[in-house]
């Protein structure tokens, strides 16, 4: 059976702060990460459900309904729409937030580090959404390809913001794909998500998109991909058949990217011990690092090392993560999650 080397947190951790995220990661992990995240506190709690709040205060942009529909935390998950007779084309969109996060954090980040508290080599890992999440979530029609360049643009310029104040060694940037395997599976009960609002292939559409995101982190600069089907409630929005979905999208994206994967995550869902499930990993791409998502906090060390046993027939080396963020796991829950990474993986 393969020993699983090292540990990926995939972003989100149930804390109230990005010192006490790193703090307690670099404490019982330090040993197995390559990367820490701030475990997107505050009003990314709930991963992308603040952008509405953000993208409705743009001049052009107008939120559908009159009532707010509470989402936690204050947000308003009311969907969006492009007013009517404006051109998307016009309308600038104010700062996203993902860049001033990042800014705050990495300073953070660097006070434990200059403590002694993140050991040196480590990165700061940034966690950035795709557009596709944010156009299928919260537009519809029409408005999601005329809205598409403006957003794109503006989440490039967010990490550009982020290029710019935090040292290239120091940085890793992450791709968090979601709606991308929806679209993929077409799953039944996923609404109007399931319809892609561009010309041709939808496989060859979200390809060529997640390429050019990877494509747009520099060389010297750390990037992964964390491919999943959603943990709303700690429920999927799809169950996968199998991991085939999975390896066939990141081939595609490894072959249509001109630089490689740093990291490459694929999730395991917590009924999956089977062989069948695993047999899709014989054909995955080569990448520097991949991470299976098998570690579970219903089953901890005892469910994770029957996951491994059964991944270990079909891929030869490999660390751990969960499948999704935990950030929305039950309070009190976090720590035992991250123990269990310690527990079935090997230091680097």
């Amino acid at each position: 059976m393969t020993e699983p080397q090292g540990a990926l947190l995939v972003g989100s951790v149930n804390y109230d702060d990005a010192e006490t995220t790193i703090r307690t990661a670099a404490s019982l992990l330090g040993d197995r990460l390559r990367r820490i995240p701030d475990g997107e506190v505050g009003k990314r709690f709930h991963w992308i459900m603040f952008q509405p709040d953000v993208l409705g205060e743009a001049d052009g942009i107008e939120r559908v309904g009159e009532e707010p529909i509470p989402f936690g935390a204050g947000l308003d998950a009311r969907p969006l729409r492009i007013a009517d007779g404006v051109d998307a084309a016009t309308i600038t969109l104010p700062p996203l937030g993902y860049a001033d996060a990042a800014i705050e954090s990495y300073r953070v980040f660097m006070k434990l580090r200059g403590e002694g508290v993140v050991p040196d080599g480590i990165r700061f890992q940034v966690s950035l959404p795709t557009p596709v999440a944010i156009l299928s979530s919260f537009f519809s029609g029409a408005d999601r390809a005329a809205i598409e360049p403006v957003y794109t643009d503006a989440l490039v310029a967010e990490l550009g913001q982020i290029l710019a104040a935090i040292p290239h060694e120091d940085l890793a940037i992450q791709w968090d794909v979601a709606s991308e395997l929806g679209i993929i599976e077409r799953a039944s009960g996923y609404g109007a998500v399931m319809d892609a609002w561009w010309e041709g292939d939808p496989f060859d559409g979200l390809v060529s998109r997640l390429a050019a995101l990877v494509d747009a982190v520099p060389a010297d600069v750390e990037v992964g991909v964390h491919l999943c089907y959603g943990d709303a409630g700690e429920r999927h929005f799809i169950e996968p058949t199998d991991a085939g979905t999975l390896v066939r999208y990141a081939n595609a994206v490894i072959a249509a990217s001109a630089r490689s994967f740093s990291w490459l995550h694929l999730p395991v869902p917590l009924e999956r011990e089977d062989a069948a499930y695993f047999a899709p990993l014989a054909d995955l791409a080569p990448v520097a690092e991949l991470y299976l998502g098998l570690v579970h906090r219903e089953d901890g060390a005892e469910g994770a090392q029957r996951r491994i046993a059964a991944a270990s027939a079909f891929a030869s080396s490999f660390g751990v993560a969960t499948e999704c963020g935990i950030g929305r796991a039950p309070e009190g829950s976090t720590e035992g999650i991250l123990r269990t990474h310690a527990e079935v993986a090997a230091p680097w």
